[in-house]
């Protein structure tokens, strides 16, 4: 069992920057595929971007490509998504999840394959 607990969401200019956090509990993280998945209302949630459980392979949608970095710290266990020149098309509740899933982005940006998700944090980007 894995509890996310994301932060770091809130309201920013467009232009702006945010740094998301995602804690991980439990001592398997580093086991664990991570995403971000955003949900603004009235639309699906959608993925945002992955990273294997080395870090090494990283994945984004092409919405987010070259302005949003993920990144994972195994050692504190905890995923980040740096989110740069941010868009009032941005704005959703940003969830993280965890998944033993593997494969290519068709795979790793698949929600229904992700077993645990967080509570979700708010972005807003205001025009």
């Amino acid at each position: 069992q894995v509890q996310l607990v994301e932060s770091g969401g809130g309201l920013v200019q467009t232009g702006g920057s945010l740094r998301l956090s995602c804690a991980a509990s439990g001592r398997t993280f580093r086991s664990y595929t991570m995403g971000w998945f955003r949900q603004a209302p009235g639309k699906e949630r959608e993925f945002v971007a992955a990273a294997s459980r080395s870090d090494i392979t990283t994945y984004y949608a092409d919405s987010v490509k070259g302005r949003f970095t993920i990144s994972r710290d195994n050692a504190k266990n905890t995923v980040y998504l740096q989110m740069n020149s941010l868009k009032p098309g941005d704005t959703a509740i940003y969830y993280c999840a965890a998944g033993t899933l593997w494969g290519t982005i068709a795979i790793m940006s698949s929600k229904e394959r992700y077993d645990y998700w967080g509570q979700g944090t708010q972005v807003t980007v205001s025009s």
